[in-house]
């Protein structure tokens, strides 16, 4: 199967003829790629595809065209599992689930629910929220709280002086990122045991916010870093040890290589093949810079302003900010981002499937990484 060229060998997602392509067709793609690119692909994510087959009764044939278009639709259904075999992540891909009946609630618009908590604690967080034993970080767009339910020892709150979450900027998301890691900063200071910083951001209820008021949160760990991220770092040491490879930098060549990552100062951008749930896009960069910092503003701006995404959550990764005896070498910082739905849709998108066993997905990485490269080239 032909590919189109992209910049330092990527490939757009789409063939030469210029038809879009799909995650359906990433069996396909990787087996056309040279023999080094799809080893050093099949090193690292193992692809199955089935198709799924039913007959349904003729009472259901009004029903079944109504949400899913025709009956045809829904007779064989392509699924495709794709497996990181490094960090043992993994997805199942049906765009037809993105059509399943869901219980959508919406009595009043979500620019109206916003607008209606103003008032809260976090509106004059400095009378209704708790600081830190340290006092507050103060930044341009923000000012830090101390957690009243702590996740850890060290919990602290970045209350956006912004009130609409969804109202953001690039100056913002940069001061929100940078008054957080001076609040972990401020803290390893008066703990130098604490040192393993994790930043959030939950971005309404939908994502696991109790409190519509935009604000982040971060924590300091000590001991050990969050499991997740310690999990990750093992999973990289063990590939570096394997191969004499960056597993973060085959990663991003294995996506370059069909096309879903692309560059931004510095940052690399990649629609994740693994994701833990719909659009997910994983960043890499060396460190906490004005890049990556840029990089988020854009992939939000993207997914809120051209996606119509209102609900999501980010995360970053990052190393210890003191000194450790594992070894951290070439673990550069991670941020992740992906949509968590409709705040209004009543039918939760994360179930026993994603808890304990692989996620199930309706969104095409393609289609992601399509539209974060063309509103980044505009």
């Amino acid at each position: 199967m032909a590919t189109t060229l992209w910049a330092e060998g990527e490939v757009r997602a789409t063939d030469i003829m210029g038809e879009p392509r799909h995650i359906t067709d990433l069996d396909e793609l990787v087996a056309a790629l040279p023999t080094a690119e799809r080893e050093l692909f099949e090193g690292i994510f193992q692809i199955s595809t089935s198709t799924g087959r039913l007959n349904p009764p003729a009472a259901m044939h009004d029903w079944i065209e109504g949400y899913f278009g025709s009956i045809e639709a829904v007779s064989e259904q392509r699924i495709v599992r794709i497996t990181n075999l490094i960090t043992m992540e993994g997805a199942f891909f049906n765009e037809l689930r993105s059509k399943r009946p869901v219980v959508t609630e919406k009595p009043e618009e979500l620019e109206e629910l916003i607008a209606e908590s103003l008032g809260g604690p976090f509106c004059r967080p400095l009378e209704g929220t708790p600081e830190d034993i340290f006092g507050r970080i103060t930044g341009r767009h923000s000012i830090t709280a101390s957690n009243v339910a702590k996740f850890d020892a060290w919990s602290g709150v970045v209350v956006f002086d912004e009130h609409d979450p969804l109202n953001f900027t690039r100056d913002r998301i940069a001061d929100y990122i940078e008054t957080g890691l001076a609040w972990a900063r401020r803290a390893h200071e008066l703990d130098e045991e604490a040192k393993y910083p994790f930043f959030l951001w939950n971005c309404l209820w939908r994502a696991g916010a109790s409190i519509v008021h935009g604000h982040a949160q971060v924590i300091l760990g000590r001991d050990m870093h969050y499991a997740k991220v310690e999990h990750l770092r093992r999973a990289a040491l063990g590939y570096r040890e394997a191969t004499g490879r960056s597993y973060f930098d085959d990663l991003y060549r294995v996506h370059a290589s069909v096309g879903l990552a692309l560059e931004m100062d510095g940052t690399r951008i990649m629609a994740y093949l693994a994701p833990v749930k719909e659009k997910e896009a994983l960043l890499v960069a060396e460190a906490v810079d004005d890049g990556l910092k840029s990089a988020i503003y854009r992939v939000l701006d993207c997914y809120v302003r051209g996606m119509s995404v209102s609900s999501f959550n980010v995360a970053i990764c990052m190393p210890p900010i003191g000194p450790v005896e594992e070894d951290w070498s070439g673990f550069p910082v991670v941020a992740r981002v992906l949509d968590r739905g409709d705040p209004m849709n009543r039918t939760v998108d994360m179930a026993a499937m994603e808890l304990y066993a692989s996620s199930v997905v309706s969104s095409d990485p393609f289609r992601v990484i399509e539209a974060l490269r063309n509103w980044m080239e505009e």
